[in-house]
């Protein structure tokens, strides 16, 4: 796996570089100390891990993970501050290596990005449409067809399946949804994303999806009567 640091601390970055020259699965194509360099490098260069420090002069690391779009590389976030975990995992980073952190520890998140990366790319090969989402401390495989629809609350979703189960991940709705085949599924309210082929009827700004009645949100009014159009 390619894979780049980034860090304002020199000696933060002298011991990433020591830890990844230890596996041989892991290759550093660079390193940088601050954010706004390190947009610029993963814009004109496919990455697939990036070693983030969060607490960053100008852009924190959790902007600049922000700031990516679907083709994002994977993320471990390296930081000397706990309380940014959920914001974290939020954005759907793979690990949270609170420092100092010895290298066995740093080996265990690697891993979990290899194991991720296979993952990704098994979905990307295979006929069918799916996601991977963190759900118990394990990467699920959720196929796109049985995805009714997915709820947003504060910090996490709610993914709700045809089988009537429900899987529950801290995600961003706008960070699921640039996981979705586009064409396939639509925003219609800042708390629900739909699946456009499971609507069964839209009425008096409603959508009817199974046994479920879902708002259409004031802003995304146009947005559904394109669709319909």
């Amino acid at each position: 796996m390619t894979c780049i640091a980034v860090d304002d601390e020199p000696l933060a970055l002298e011991l990433m570089e020591s830890y990844i020259a230890q596996l041989p699965g892991l290759e550093l194509k660079s390193t940088f100390t601050d954010a706004i360099s390190a947009w610029g490098y993963l814009q004109r260069n496919p990455t697939d891990l990036v070693f983030l420090d969060i607490q960053m002069p100008d852009i924190t690391g959790l902007q600049l993970a922000r700031s990516m779009d679907r083709r994002q590389p994977l993320i471990i976030f390296t930081t000397a501050y706990a309380n940014y975990a959920v914001d974290g995992f939020a954005i759907d980073a793979v690990d949270y290596l609170l420092k100092p952190f010895e290298f066995s520890r740093f080996q265990d998140a690697v891993n979990k990005a290899i194991s991720y990366k296979r993952l990704q790319d098994a979905a990307t090969n295979s006929t069918e449409s799916a996601i991977f989402v963190k759900s118990d401390y394990q990467h699920i495989r959720i196929p796109t067809e049985e995805i009714l629809y997915i709820e947003g609350f504060d910090d996490y979703i709610r993914i709700h399946l045809e089988s009537g189960k429900s899987v529950y991940t801290l995600m961003s709705l706008k960070s699921v949804l640039e996981k979705l085949p586009e064409q396939a599924f639509l925003r219609i309210h800042r708390s629900f994303i739909v699946a456009i082929k499971k609507i069964q009827r839209i009425h008096n700004q409603q959508v009817y999806i199974s046994d479920k009645t879902l708002p259409i949100g004031k802003s995304y009014v146009a947005t559904v009567k394109t669709l319909l159009s």
